[in-house]
């Protein structure tokens, strides 16, 4: 009888992968911690703890659970320190003639794997099931359409899933109750503090670890507070559906200068990792709302990020690849701003937004898209050098789910394949939607002069400089019709202001495709 060893991956730490559901009685289960994984871009020190420290508790449900389990620590001297190679030296190690993964969330992973199909031990890619939409129902619902909508995909999605559904209508009379979701905060404002979960001697274990290998990477260790256990996800899971749920909606797209999560859930890295099932996640927020202790516009703008937009991206990730990491629509040259890895700068909202990175490893999705994202778009940076920042310094960051977010709807990158239209904005938005403003050392009310709020300027520049491709999108008419009102003499001071900001940003320098962070600073 032939025994295969199962490679567990770090964003399958879950007894639903299928692998797990009935494996041989002779398998061994394989999870390995290897020094390449951690450094192809330079993952937050948060986040390479989070993910350790996940797959050691993991190891260690699966062995009580009666299966025989490898786990390959970063520094046994035997390790070879890269994934694949580990694998097929435990399969040798085990006399296993057969290597099974479930397929992983990086492209550049499934590509190695695919390639190495004719090795001894020979490999087996399985399709994974934890998703409401596999890879091949995505190509069937897309079908030839030039363009994508998250919209109705979403609404496909609820159909069939069967979540916010009364017979064949949506829950609450509409599909979609995004206008309730864009409230500023209020002056005052109580939100509950997250779970607090007291790193064990494991996560102590993996933070020393971290400390040695990973210390020049950007971020800190201090305040560590992630999920690594299901328990600890559990925990969080019921946190939000108790105590931010109800508020989440109407605050959704929010920002706050001391507050880094307000009422969002914190879920994503539990999973992302797969300490939770988005089903599961969904199921209770619905189950909020059928009881009556969430409204239905915060309910249902929580299950379209997860049963919407999550899916659609890694549909879009897996349709697209590997030429969708490649699309540069806007041709955007520069690389990223060095201030992204200190937070040096006057911009009160960007040194918030980075400053929170740093100390959480976390920032929620409007201090993505319409801060860092919106900055970098606005700038001109290449799309890799910002998709590999994002990939680096977030805890929920992988491959699938971020590269579609960065490129397609933070930089219009993919020509408006995923994103009906560039999320660019002035700092009038910032300002409506968050605080920072007052704190800032820049006038958000000004465009021109030394105390002009550089967003302003640069929103103005951008739309100039990309008339050609926007100008006829029907999202944009409205401010182009107010850019065309304006006086040539506006226009010129504006570029001139815009040229200046650019001249004094120092820009890292930007690196061909397959190039990734070489420039970072701890």
């Amino acid at each position: 009888m032939s025994r295969p060893l199962i490679l567990i991956l770090a964003d399958q730490l879950s007894f639903d992968l299928p692998l797990l559901r009935d494996p041989p009685s002779n398998a061994v289960l394989a999870l390995c911690e290897v020094d390449g994984e951690g450094r192809y871009v330079p993952h937050h020190p948060q986040k390479i703890v989070l993910l350790f420290s996940a797959m050691r508790h993991f190891a260690e449900a699966l062995r009580n659970r009666g299966y025989q389990v490898h786990y390959s620590g970063l520094e046994d001297a035997d390790n070879c320190q890269d994934l694949l190679d580990e694998a097929e030296r435990l399969a040798r190690l085990y006399h296993c003639s057969e290597i099974h993964v479930t397929r992983p969330g990086d492209w550049r992973l499934h590509e190695r794997i695919s390639q190495r199909r004719d090795h001894t031990p020979q490999w087996h890619l399985t399709e994974d099931d934890r998703f409401f939409c596999s890879p091949d129902e995505f190509a069937r619902w897309a079908g030839n359409r030039r363009q994508l909508r998250m919209e109705h995909f979403y609404r496909n999605m609820r159909r069939e899933s069967g979540i916010l559904m009364e017979n064949d209508e949506p829950a609450g009379g509409q599909w979609n109750f995004d206008h309730d979701n864009r409230e500023a905060l209020p002056n005052k404002l109580d939100v509950p503090d997250p779970p607090r979960h007291q790193p064990d001697a494991t996560t102590r274990e993996v933070m020393a670890l971290v400390e040695r290998h990973f210390s020049d990477h950007f971020g800190t260790l201090k305040g560590f507070n992630w999920a690594v256990t299901r328990r600890q996800a559990l925990s969080d899971l019921r946190h939000f559906i108790r105590h931010l749920l109800i508020d989440f909606g109407r605050y959704q797209d929010a920002i706050s200068d001391h507050e880094p999560f307000l009422f969002h859930s914190r879920l994503s890295a539990s999973l992302n990792t797969g300490l939770l099932s988005p089903r599961e996640v969904c199921q209770a927020a619905e189950r909020a709302w059928q009881e009556g202790h969430a409204p239905i516009n915060a309910v249902e703008g929580f299950i379209r990020q997860i049963l919407g937009w999550r899916e659609f991206v890694r549909g879009v990730y897996w349709s697209r690849m590997p030429n969708y990491k490649r699309e540069n629509r806007l041709r955007a040259e520069r690389g990223l701003p060095d201030f992204y890895w200190s937070g040096d700068t006057r911009m009160r909202c960007l040194n918030r937004a980075i400053t929170m990175t740093h100390d959480n490893a976390y920032a929620h999705h409007i201090q993505r898209l319409m801060v860092t994202g919106n900055f970098a778009l606005l700038c001109g940076v290449k799309p890799e050098a910002l998709c590999d920042w994002y990939l680096a310094v977030y805890a929920d960051a992988h491959e699938w789910v971020e590269l579609p977010n960065t490129l397609g709807m933070v930089l219009h990158a993919d020509g408006g394949y995923l994103g009906s239209k560039p999320y660019c904005a002035s700092g009038k938005y910032i300002d409506r939607m968050s605080d920072h403003c007052r704190h800032c050392h820049y006038d958000v009310k000004q465009t021109t002069g030394d105390n002009a709020c550089p967003f302003n300027s640069l929103y103005w520049d951008f739309l100039e400089r990309h008339e050609r491709e926007l100008a006829k999108n029907h999202r944009m008419k409205l401010i182009y019709g107010s850019l065309h009102r304006m006086s040539d003499e506006r226009r010129r001071a504006q570029r001139d202001k815009a040229r200046q900001i650019l001249e004094e940003i120092h820009f890292e320098p930007a690196y061909g495709q397959g190039d990734h962070l070489a420039g970072y600073r701890s």
